[in-house]
């Protein structure tokens, strides 16, 4: 295990994998640098973050599994894998609660205004006052709001359960380079009728920077943008700059291009309004997480029996 840490500080009960294998490696993180000595000897490999690139690979020979602890795969040379018979196995569907109540918490927070009220409040500011404490920042109601879903997986689906619970309004859009579906709108459409767009696409070709510069002056001025996807499905620069001149209204991003990001990354700056950066924890709730390890052990057993389960290579 290269990154246990990135996936579990001690929370979790990883029995059903660990019981699986006589002897593990086990290391809270993993440096580029540290890659080669580590699996020089690994058979299998569970791999949250660490890269796998077809350099790296050419050097373990005795490496057969990959086990990730997720469902990108954009960090694994799939291709080298599969040249050198090396299976990679992944895992879907173990975190849509959680993933779909954290695009709802970074969008009721931005709609409400709730950092800054609650700033207003820590700071002192209604204690001064001789009455309530004056609507500075504006806040919406989500009823009525048209939602604009951007990938219409497993985790899509159950964040729309959530706002048609709020009274929104849903659509989808047509998948960027995919055959036409009827009731899908174009990229154009949705991002012009749209007041929330929340991104649940894979990072590939033909979504990266999908949401640049051209994309969000498309946006109403007054819409909400919401990344729980790939960091690099959104040029990251461009979207600070259209929180800085008005574009869009704000936006809600749990996920960087660049992780973690550096001190000068556009997004994380002071005078960037109306942005809450959250270090990719989406996905991270104990249920999901727990969920995770189990289907990972699935995935082990499976795979040990020699009938391997959620191959992507």
């Amino acid at each position: 295990m290269l990154d246990e840490a990135t996936f579990t500080p001690g929370d979790l009960d990883l029995s059903a994998l660990v019981n699986q294998v006589d002897h593990w490696d086990r290391y809270p993180s993993t440096t580029t640098a540290q890659r080669l000595e580590r699996l020089q000897n690994a058979s299998i490999v569970v791999t949250n973050k660490v890269r796998l690139d077809a350099e790296l690979l050419g050097s373990l020979p005795k490496l057969q599994l990959v086990l990730l602890t997720g469902t990108g795969t954009d960090h694994i040379d799939l291709a080298s894998c599969q040249a050198r018979g090396i299976t990679v196995c992944n895992v879907t569907n173990y975190g849509t609660s959680s993933i779909a109540q954290h695009v709802f918490t970074l969008l009721l927070a931005l709609s409400t205004n709730l950092l800054n009220y609650a700033n207003e409040t820590v700071s002192g500011a209604w204690s001064e006052g001789e009455h309530l404490l004056p609507l500075r920042y504006p806040v919406s109601e989500l009823e009525g709001k048209t939602l604009g879903l951007i990938g219409y997986g497993t985790l899509a689906k159950g964040v729309e359960k959530l706002a048609l619970a709020f009274g929104m309004n849903i659509v989808i859009a047509q998948r960027p380079g995919g055959a036409p579906q009827p009731g899908r709108l174009s990229m154009d459409a949705l991002l012009a009728k749209s007041d929330v767009v929340s991104l649940h696409c894979p990072l590939v070709d033909n979504t990266y920077h999908l949401i640049n510069a051209v994309a969000l002056r498309k946006m109403k001025p007054t819409a909400i943008l919401i990344n729980t996807a790939r960091g690099a499905v959104v040029d990251n620069a461009a979207l600070a700059e259209a929180l800085k001149s008005g574009e869009i209204k704000g936006a809600g991003i749990d996920v960087l291009e660049q992780e973690p990001p550096p001190a000068d990354h556009p997004l994380i700056q002071p005078d960037v309004p109306n942005v809450i950066v959250t270090p990719h924890i989406a996905w991270g709730s104990v249920e999901a997480r727990q969920r995770l390890l189990n289907k990972i052990a699935e995935n082990l057993l499976a795979w040990l029996k020699g009938e391997p389960i959620n191959v992507v290579s």
